[in-house]
Order: structure tokens, then C-alpha cells, then sequence
């Protein structure tokens, strides 16, 4: 069973919760790839690789928390996407692939977890 047919079993999810855990997910997936190409590329990757790391971690925390309806939720909606937006920036600046990608999957998180906060 993929992710998104998992997602749509929660009955107390609204559509755009699950849109939400399903970006945290990729946004997860994608910055642990980020962080382990940035480690091969030296020390002018080490910002780039800390903050995939800090991302990867809060972004699947926030996923878990909104699938079992926990009232923190919101609390780290706000805090994933402060964190992805920074991270975004900072990929940005790279011209690797893997930063670019990285940099366009955050975006969406970060659009995602604002709009929950609205």
C-alpha cells in the first residue's frame, strides 16, 4: 500500500492535513538524499547538510503528530516550515541537483504547513 492510500484511511484527516503529511513525508525523503550527497561535496556543504538534517527530523515529527490528531500539530506546522523555508534558501544557493530538488519539495512543505496555520 503506498503512502497516500495509507493517509486516506485516517477518517480524521481533512484533505488538506493529508497533503500536508504526504509533503512532510517527501520533504523528509528528499533531505536525508540532500544531506548524504552534501557530506560527499566537503565543508562548503555543511550548513546545506545540517539544516536537510534538522528538516528531515522535525518534517517527519510533524507528519506523525498530524496522523494521530495530536493538539502540538500546530505548533510544529510552524516550526517545519520555518525550518524548510530556511533550508530552500539555503539549497538555493547550490547548483547541485540534489539541492535544487531539495530546494522546490521544501517550498511546497512550507506552503503546505502555512496554509494549515491559516
Amino acid at each position: 500500500m503506498s503512502l497516500s492510500e495509507t493517509v486516506s484511511k485516517i477518517d480524521h484527516l481533512s484533505e488538506e492535513e493529508r497533503e500536508c503529511i504526504e509533503l512532510c513525508n517527501e520533504a523528509a525523503e528528499v533531505c536525508e538524499w540532500c544531506a548524504d550527497a552534501c557530506a560527499d561535496e566537503g565543508e562548503s556543504m555543511a550548513r546545506c547538510l545540517r539544516l536537510c538534517r534538522d528538516v528531515a527530523d522535525i518534517a517527519s515529527l510533524h507528519a506523525r503528530f498530524m496522523a494521530r490528531d495530536s493538539s502540538y500539530s500546530p505548533e510544529l506546522a510552524e516550526i517545519n516550515a520555518g525550518v524548510a523555508e530556511e533550508c530552500a534558501e539555503e539549497c538555493d544557493q547550490h547548483d547541485a541537483d540534489h539541492c535544487q530538488v531539495c530546494a522546490d519539495v521544501l517550498r511546497e512543505c512550507a506552503e503546505s504547513c502555512r496554509n494549515l496555520m491559516a
